[in-house]
C-alpha cells in the first residue's frame, strides 16, 4: 500500500481526537464543576465531608462495600429509587465534586446509600451502624477485624458498641470500634444530598401534541 504512513497517521490522528473528545471534554466540562452557592440560605452546596468522614470513603471504598451498594439515586421513571426513600431527587455530577473516589456502584444487593444522613433520623444511628458492622445479619457480612475486644480497665470506652445477647462480650470485657471503624460509619452518616441542585430537576415532558414533540 502505497500510502500506508498517511493511513496509519490519519488513523492515529482520528483516535487521538476521539480520545481528547471524550476523555478531556468530559473532564472539562465535570471537572470545572464548583459548589452551588444558594442565596437563600447563604451557604454552598455541596459542604466538604469533615475530616472523619472523608478519611472514612477511603475505608468504604477499601472494603468494597460498593460491590453491593450503589451510590447513584435515579430518576423517576428509570427506577423506583425515590419511592424506596433512597432520595429526594436523583444523583447529579456535582453531588460527587468533594468524593476522592466517588463509588457509584452497578449492583443493588443492599440498598443505595447515597443519601443514608439525609433519611429519616430512625433509618440508621452510629449505634445500629456499629451493631451491624461488627455482627452482621442474614443480608449483610460481619467486618468483626474493624473492632477490638478489651478488658474493661475503669470506666467503658465511649467507642464501645452496645451489644446484647449472644454478641455481648463476656462480663468485664468490651467490643470497641477501632479508628477504622469509627471513620466508616462517620461518612455514612454524613452522606447527605438533600440540596436540591438546578440540574437535578427532571425535565418537565413535553405534550405528544405540541409543535416541539414533533421535532
Amino acid at each position: 500500500m502505497k500510502n500506508r504512513p498517511l493511513f496509519l497517521l490519519g488513523l492515529f490522528l482520528a483516535v487521538l481526537t476521539s480520545w481528547a473528545g471524550f476523555v478531556l471534554g468530559s473532564h472539562g466540562q465535570l471537572g470545572s464543576l464548583t459548589p452551588f452557592f444558594d442565596e437563600a440560605d447563604g451557604q454552598s452546596h455541596p459542604a466538604r465531608l469533615p475530616g472523619l468522614a472523608a478519611r472514612g470513603q477511603l475505608v468504604y471504598a477499601d472494603l468494597g462495600c460498593v460491590a453491593c451498594h450503589t451510590q447513584q439515586v435515579r430518576r423517576p421513571g428509570f427506577g423506583n429509587d425515590q419511592a424506596r426513600g433512597w432520595g429526594e431527587r436523583q444523583s447529579v455530577a456535582r453531588d460527587y465534586i468533594f468524593h476522592a473516589q466517588p463509588q457509584l456502584g452497578a449492583s443493588r444487593l443492599g440498598p443505595d446509600l447515597m443519601n443514608l444522613a439525609g433519611r429519616n433520623p430512625q433509618a440508621a444511628s452510629a449505634d445500629d451502624l456499629h451493631r451491624l458492622l461488627y455482627t452482621g445479619s442474614a443480608a449483610h457480612p460481619a467486618f468483626p477485624f474493624l473492632y477490638e475486644t478489651r478488658e474493661i480497665a475503669g470506666e467503658s470506652s465511649r467507642h464501645a458498641v452496645r451489644l446484647t445477647g449472644t454478641t455481648a462480650p463476656k462480663a468485664g470485657s468490651e467490643v470497641v470500634a477501632t479508628e477504622r471503624a469509627q471513620t466508616l460509619v462517620a461518612y455514612l452518616l454524613n452522606v447527605n444530598t438533600g440540596f436540591e441542585f438546578p440540574e437535578a430537576r427532571p425535565l418537565p415532558a413535553k405534550s405528544a401534541a405540541s409543535p416541539e414533540a414533533t421535532k
